[in-house]
C-alpha cells in the first residue's frame, strides 16, 4: 500500500527535490489533482510544453484560473464543469480604468456557483487613494466573495507612467492600499507579484502578515521565492481551459480539499 501524504509530498517538492517527488507518485499511481485536462484540439493540439512548474502543479487538489477583458466571453457554467474551482477577475486599473469584462465576469462566475474575487492591478502614477476609490465603486461586496487582490508588478515600458519605484514609499503606497481594502471588505487582502517585483520589494519578509500570490511558469516556487510562504501560484500563462475561448492562467492553492473548504468558510464562501 502507497501512503505518500500529499503535504509530505509537496513540503519536499517545494524545497527543491522535485524529481524524488515525482517518482514516488509515479509509485502510487494517480494523485489527487482535479487539474482540468488541457482541451487542444486542431491547432492548439501541438504547442503544449510541459513544464517543472506544471508538473508540480498536478499534485495540488485546487485549481483555478485569472481572466480579464483578453479571455473574452467566458463559458463560467463550462469552465466549472470542466474542473475550474475559482476564478479571480479583472476589475480595475489605476484611478479610471475598469475592465470592460468585469461584471460579466463577475455576474458569470457568481451564477455558476463559482467562487470568485477581484483584483486591482496597481498603476504607480496615481495616488493609492484614487485608485482605491475607484476599486471599491466597482467590486460589490459581496460577503460571499473570495478576499480583495491587490496586482502589484514592475511597469518600466510603461508610456504613461516612467516613475522610478523607490521600496520605502512603494510599501508604504501598498501598504495603505491593502489597509482600505481589508477596511472596506472586512478580509485581509492578497498581494500578487512577479519575480522582479518581489526581488525588488518584498525581500526579507516585507508584509508577511498578508497572503501571497506569486507567479512562477517554468519552475517550482522554492527556485525565485525561497521559503516565502504563498497561499495561490500562478504556474501557467498560456493554459486552455474549456469554455474559455483563448489561453488563460492557471493557478494552484497550497493546500488540500480540507483546507480550501476551510479557507473557503473562513472568508464567507458557502458553496450551494
Amino acid at each position: 500500500m502507497c501512503e505518500i501524504s500529499l503535504k509530505s509530498l509537496l513540503k519536499g517538492a517545494l524545497a527543491g527535490v522535485l524529481p524524488a517527488a515525482l517518482l514516488s507518485l509515479a509509485a502510487c499511481g494517480p494523485g489527487p489533482s482535479v487539474l482540468p485536462e488541457r482541451p487542444l484540439t486542431g491547432s492548439r493540439s501541438g504547442d503544449y510544453k510541459e513544464t517543472e512548474a506544471t508538473q508540480l502543479a498536478r499534485n495540488f487538489a485546487i485549481h483555478g484560473v485569472d481572466v480579464s477583458k483578453y479571455q473574452g466571453n467566458v463559458d463560467w457554467n463550462a469552465a466549472h464543469d470542466a474542473g475550474v474551482q475559482f476564478a479571480y477577475i479583472k476589475a480595475t486599473e489605476g484611478g479610471d480604468l475598469i475592465d470592460s469584462k468585469f461584471f460579466q465576469n463577475w455576474n458569470g462566475a457568481k451564477a455558476a456557483k463559482l467562487p470568485h474575487g477581484a483584483y486591482h492591478f496597481v498603476y504607480w502614477c496615481r495616488s493609492w487613494q484614487e485608485e482605491m476609490a475607484l476599486f471599491e465603486k466597482t467590486v460589490p461586496a459581496d460577503a460571499d466573495a473570495l478576499p480583495p487582490v491587490l496586482d502589484v508588478e514592475a511597469t518600466p515600458t510603461s508610456p504613461t507612467c516612467p516613475r522610478r519605484l523607490q521600496r520605502d514609499q512603494t510599501l508604504r503606497d501598498i501598504k495603505n492600499m491593502l489597509t482600505e481594502m481589508e477596511r472596506f471588505y472586512g478580509k485581509k487582502p492578497i498581494i500578487y507579484t512577479t519575480v522582479d517585483f518581489y526581488e525588488a520589494m518584498f525581500y526579507d519578509n516585507a508584509l508577511a502578515e498578508y497572503p501571497m500570490w506569486i507567479r512562477s511558469t517554468k519552475h517550482r516556487p522554492s527556485v525565485k521565492y525561497g521559503d516565502r510562504a504563498w497561499h495561490f501560484w500562478q504556474y501557467q500563462s498560456d493554459g486552455w481551459v474549456k469554455g474559455i475561448p483563448t489561453r488563460v492562467d492557471r493557478n494552484a492553492f497550497y493546500g488540500d480539499a480540507k483546507d480550501w473548504q476551510t479557507w473557503l468558510k473562513t472568508n464567507g464562501f458557502a458553496a450551494n
